[in-house]
């Protein structure tokens, strides 16, 4: 094989402007080297909604939530008739039961929720042949079987709840559950401020025993680290993440050494904004009959799914849908917080905000700056604080907007109806939990959708080979590194 090995670490939520500042004061060596030898972007545009799930699932396959099917942190299950819940918050989890939570997110969410019609990172390059590996990522999905680890006692005593192997890359090393062969590295079962130690641990192992082509390393501590205390203390959580990055390079003689010989890829999957004031969608909504976490409910009328900064509606009466769903949006237009409300209606898509609208379908005559062609009508200032200017849409407050927007909404698992959050506001989780005074993510708004994408030893020259990036480039990005 004549490409070089390649490294994608995931850091979870980090902010480009943070990012710069961590670097610019030395409290980031590592990602500083990456940038001085390669080439650095600052607004790489996150899936919508801009939560975990979603943007782990278009950074593994390199498609949008219309294609892979992972619709939000959470989301109601038609064929199932039930709340799916990927971890919001252990309160939330508790209402809708720790085990189910567990198995949707552990087992599901790769096995049966990410579509079939799409294949991972890993599997393309499984199938190429290469040496694949992964810490403990949400898409995780590969070309090989991994029996549950019995390694630790905190592993067995998971035992009770994890029973069933999976399939992953090569070498899998899962939150303790599952791990490919033993290392002296444990995480805790994914404990919050250990994660980030554990891939360290981890990928320095891999890179001493030579045991990868490919490495997907995810360090998450950075966003646990903003939700608590807010977007702007991510300098601290950073230096973390870049010291864990230095011990995966050690063995290989130090960063310089790593840098000559590996490519490396560092990407965010979205941003944070601040939060300061919540919205209770059952307040909202008090006068329609929401579904709650207790399961089916035959008088319920929509199921309602906060999840952070963004949130859907599901219509479950399917006789009164047309004449239900045109209430709910009058509702949602009329409530504090909610900067947009989008749905379907007539083949197009939808997009209002205040009194406003802007209606838009794939195809026509306004360009996006990626090259996307759309039909246009409304008021495109009012609604997205943009413009068309010599047959070019921009709009730089909601980047991406129309393609993010469509790919959401004709998502299969998707809502009928989806908010998107004002600018210092979150949705209350079902277990009543939201991030006031820390940081946020999930809306279309540029605070929480831009995140940091840099790179070295692989990938273009420079950022200006595309004139807007976004999560589904990094995949084939990784897929042209190896030839595949």
């Amino acid at each position: 094989m004549s490409a070089s090995k390649l490294v994608l670490a995931v850091i979870d939520g980090l902010k480009p402007s943070m990012l710069e500042r961590a670097t610019r004061t030395g409290r980031a060596p590592v990602l500083a080297a990456v940038m001085e030898r390669g080439a650095y972007v600052d607004d790489c545009v996150a899936a919508f909604p801009s939560v975990t799930p979603t943007c782990a699932a278009s950074i593994a396959t390199g498609t949008g939530p219309d294609e892979h099917h992972i619709a939000s942190m959470n989301w109601y299950s038609r064929a199932e008739r039930r709340y799916v819940e990927y971890g919001s918050s252990f309160s939330a989890s508790r209402r809708f039961g720790l085990t189910r939570q567990l198995t949707d997110t552990v087992y599901n969410m790769n096995a049966s929720h990410l579509s079939k019609g799409v294949k991972t990172v890993f599997e393309v390059l499984d199938d190429a042949g290469l040496r694949t590996a992964g810490t403990t990522y949400l898409m995780y999905r590969g070309r090989h079987r991994h029996e549950i680890s019995r390694d630790t006692a905190l592993a067995r005593v998971a035992g009770a709840v994890f029973r069933h192997p999976v399939m992953g890359p090569k070498e899998l090393f899962y939150a303790d559950v599952f791990a490919s062969r033993r290392t002296p590295c444990r995480s805790q079962l994914g404990m919050p401020g250990i994660r980030d130690r554990h891939a360290g641990c981890v990928g320095a192992y891999l890179v001493e025993h030579d045991l990868f082509d490919f490495l997907l390393l995810s360090l998450p501590d950075n966003d646990t680290y903003s939700h608590k205390y807010g977007p702007h203390a991510q300098v601290e959580s950073i230096a973390a993440a870049d010291r864990q990055l230095e011990r995966l390079m050690l063995p290989a003689g130090g960063v310089d050494a790593f840098l000559d010989e590996h490519a490396v890829i560092v990407m965010a999957d979205h941003s944070h904004a601040q939060v300061e004031r919540t919205i209770r969608l059952t307040e909202v909504f008090g006068d329609f009959h929401v579904l709650g976490p207790g399961g089916p409910d035959e008088d319920a009328e929509i199921a309602a799914w906060p999840a952070q900064r963004s949130a859907m509606l599901y219509v479950l009466l399917e006789e009164g849908r047309d004449a239900l769903l045109p209430r709910l949006a009058k509702v949602a237009r009329g409530v504090e917080g909610v900067d947009l409300v989008m749905w379907q209606a007539g083949g197009e898509g939808v997009i209002a905000r205040d009194g406003a609208e802007v209606r838009f379908a794939p195809g026509g005559e306004v360009a996006d700056p990626r090259g996307g062609r759309w039909s246009v009508e409304g008021d495109v200032m009012g609604v997205l604080e943009g413009a068309i200017s010599d047959g070019v849409l921009r709009t730089p407050s909601y980047p991406d907007a129309l393609a993010r927007v469509w790919s959401a909404l004709t998502a299969p698992t998707t809502g009928d109806l989806l908010l998107s959050a004002t600018p210092g506001w979150e949705f209350l989780d079902w277990g009543g939990v939201a991030h006031v005074g820390g940081g946020s993510h999930g809306s279309l708004h540029a605070s929480d959708s831009l995140g940091a994408l840099l790179w070295s030893g692989t990938g273009p020259p420079t950022r200006e080979e595309r004139p807007q990036w976004t999560l589904r480039d990094v995949a084939p990005m990784v897929e042209a590194h190896f030839g595949v």
